[in-house]
């Protein structure tokens, strides 16, 4: 069996992910893994289209298609994202379509879901039988039991192109766009009281949505707003995964191009920060990845904390939960406070018109009163897993990331809390004896666990309740 896979890391052959490929061709030598290095080579596939056919004509010679690539920022790295993009504007799904899938990551887990979920809405576009995938830590080929695990997956993978194995489709088809937005007059109310207001943006069409949902933005704040098109900024190119930057923060671009003096002096400053983009096959632009990419070079260290972050999309959001959650947990692991999303699916120009003023106030309101809604599960779980992992095996390379958590408390481990541990400790000691534990567990712990809240109150008791008549 020929399968076709399609390398997502710029690193090329010298990539984590590449050595399960690789574990793969010598486990299973009767099939043929034709590797393609596609976020490597990315301006060559932008600039030669003859070699982006040789491997289309690749694919189309092969049962199946491994996506194989390591994480970035929540999704595959921009390079990988961009080689997606042309699929579309090449008008080459066909090259993809009725073959088999699966695919294959390599992370610490850090929204590993959704990547996985991106790809998986990806096959589902292409027309393509998804039946497989597997997300692997960095690490696990490494060890018995994980590679273990790997070889099944493979085998079941393998087995389903064998037998021609029906897979369901996930993910429905996205509906068209037919709403064009005809921005409305604005009076200006949300004054931010000096703050900076930065709105960024890919620019977009001529005349699309995106661009009316961020000049109709910028007019319902009262004071100076600055809007940068990210598409008109020094970038070079994307991340290289090299993680140069982890012992000190200076990334391999420095001085060569001039993204990393505008994150420090524009994105850092921001008080009130708007993202704004329209959906490209499922995610944001590929400008927009490698922004955000590029912004790695803070490595795990949150550098928007205290802001109040809003995002302008234009396109069906709903239809792309895992985007949603991208935006949530990112700016909750940030520590700084998701205002809120506006999308123009709407469909109705003046409730959009009525949504960007109501999210320009929020956003200034939240601001003059310090406002920080609290993280949900994953920007808690997010800020755990890089704690243990800064602790742990990461603590080499990322030498930054150590000092930064050690500083700032960040290491907030539960066994630093000797009071948990000594109450723990007794009350697991006096439960050892029947009587005291039927007293606890039967009768007195609802009651203590509200116990510690009765000093807040002027009144004693419990909550009120009202009945209607």
């Amino acid at each position: 069996m020929k399968i076709a896979v399609l390398n997502g890391s710029p690193k090329g052959p010298v990539s984590v992910t590449m050595q399960y490929v690789r574990y793969l061709q010598e486990t299973f030598p009767g099939h043929v893994f034709r590797i393609h290095h596609v976020a490597q080579q990315i301006r060559k596939l932008e600039k030669n289209e003859p070699a982006f056919e040789e491997i289309l004509d690749d694919i189309r010679a092969s049962e199946a298609v491994l996506w194989a690539f390591p994480l970035y920022y929540c999704l595959v790295s921009s390079q990988y994202k961009r080689f997606i993009e042309l699929i579309w504007e090449r008008g080459a799904a066909d090259a993809f379509r009725g073959r088999y899938a699966a695919a294959l990551s390599t992370s610490i887990h850090f929204f590993d879901h959704t990547a996985h979920a991106y790809i998986r809405a990806l096959c589902d576009d292409l027309e393509m039988h998804s039946v497989a995938m597997f997300s692997a830590s960095m690490h696990d080929l490494l060890h018995r039991r994980e590679r273990e695990q790997f070889r099944l997956f493979a085998e079941d993978f393998l087995d389903a192109v064998e037998r021609r194995a029906p897979a369901a489709r996930i993910f429905p088809p996205v509906p068209p766009a037919t709403f064009h937005y005809e921005p409305g007059t604005s009076r200006g109310r949300a004054d931010a009281g000096g703050r900076g207001v930065l709105i960024l943006t890919d620019g977009g069409s001529a005349g699309s949505n995106i661009g009316g949902m961020v000049a109709r933005l910028r007019l319902s704040f009262a004071g100076p707003v600055d809007v940068v098109n990210i598409r008109e900024l020094d970038i070079r190119g994307g991340c290289l995964g090299c993680i140069r930057c982890g012992y000190d923060n200076t990334c391999a671009y420095k001085g060569r191009d001039g993204y990393i003096d505008f994150y420090n002096s524009a994105v850092k400053k921001a008080d009130i920060l708007v993202f704004a983009g329209e959906i490209r096959d499922r995610y944001l632009s590929a400008a927009w990845k490698q922004f955000f990419d590029r912004s790695f070079f803070n490595t795990h260290i949150p550098t928007l904390k205290g802001k109040q972050v809003c995002f302008l999309v234009s396109g069906p959001l709903s239809a792309n939960p895992h985007l949603r959650e991208i935006f949530q947990g990112t700016v909750e692991f940030q520590g700084a406070n998701l205002t809120g999303i506006v999308t123009d699916e709407v469909a109705d120009s003046a409730k959009l018109d009525a949504l960007l003023d109501a999210l320009a106030e929020q956003a200034v309101r939240c601001a003059e009163r310090g406002c920080f809604r609290p993280a949900l599960f994953p920007g808690v779980a997010g800020a755990k897993l890089f704690r243990d992992e800064m602790w742990g095996r990461l603590r080499f390379p990322f030498v930054a990331d150590h000092r930064y958590y050690r500083r700032h408390g960040l290491y907030d481990f539960p066994q630093k809390d000797l009071g948990a541990q000594l109450r723990n400790l007794l009350l697991t000691s006096l439960c050892l004896i029947p009587s005291v534990r039927r007293d606890i567990y039967e009768r007195r712990l609802k009651e203590e666990m509200v116990k510690p809240f009765r000093r807040l109150f002027k009144t004693a008791g419990s909550p009120r309740s009202s009945r209607s008549s």
